[in-house]
């Protein structure tokens, strides 16, 4: 099988649709995302990721119900798959076993 690689971007909407569980649509994952990192982020950087997410595999959606705070609207609402939970899994493994492999004192102690 064909390993597919994610981005940084990509691994933290995929990790935050996980968090939100049932509750992963577009503004809650961009909310959580803002929350979490501190950083500032696009609605359509969201978006994109997710819509790339759902291309490889790594994410499905469906509509939810029409609610009357979105004007009748539904959101589409996003849940991670088997792969992106595989690629999710592999990718914490490799991140352990390279922490792990870094001798002690290499790396300068942060004061904070």
């Amino acid at each position: 099988m064909k390993r597919t690689y994610l981005g940084e971007f990509e691994e933290l909407v995929l990790l935050t649709v996980a968090v939100l569980h049932e509750g992963a649509y577009g503004v809650a994952i961009t909310d959580e995302l803002e929350r979490q990192t501190g950083r500032s982020v696009s609605i359509s950087a969201v978006h994109a990721a997710l819509h790339r997410l759902e291309e490889k595999g790594m994410l499905k959606s469906q509509m939810g119900e029409a609610t009357a705070e979105r004007g009748g609207r539904r959101k589409r609402l996003f849940s991670v798959t088997a792969l992106g939970s595989r690629a999710l899994h592999d990718i914490r493994a490799m991140r352990d076993q390279l922490w792990e492999s870094i001798s002690p004192n290499v790396l300068p102690t942060l004061s904070i």
